[in-house]
């Protein structure tokens, strides 16, 4: 799944998502860039987490691994935000 990319992105960083916006309380996805060093585990690759803080450029990600909940520092271009549908009050 994050292993292959379509031949006319190969190898090109996307800006927009190398200087996204993020901040604590998001909810992100982790989505691994395979042309940029990721430096975390191929088992959460897919896996959905909240923001929690910044450590310098990095994000540190709450992600539940089974049934304990663990921390990952991740730099936000293996980060996409996920927008949660605003629900109508009446």
């Amino acid at each position: 799944m994050a292993r292959k990319r379509e031949k006319r992105t190969k190898g090109k960083l996307q800006l927009s998502r190398y200087f996204q916006e993020i901040e604590t309380g998001d909810i992100v996805a982790v989505v691994k860039e395979p042309s940029v060093e990721a430096g975390f585990p191929d088992r959460i690759q897919g896996r959905t987490g909240i923001i929690e803080g910044k450590r310098g450029r990095s994000c540190i990600i709450k992600i539940k691994d089974f049934n304990k909940e663990k921390r990952f520092i991740i730099k936000p271009i293996h980060l996409k935000k996920i927008v949660q549908p605003q629900t109508k009050t009446q």
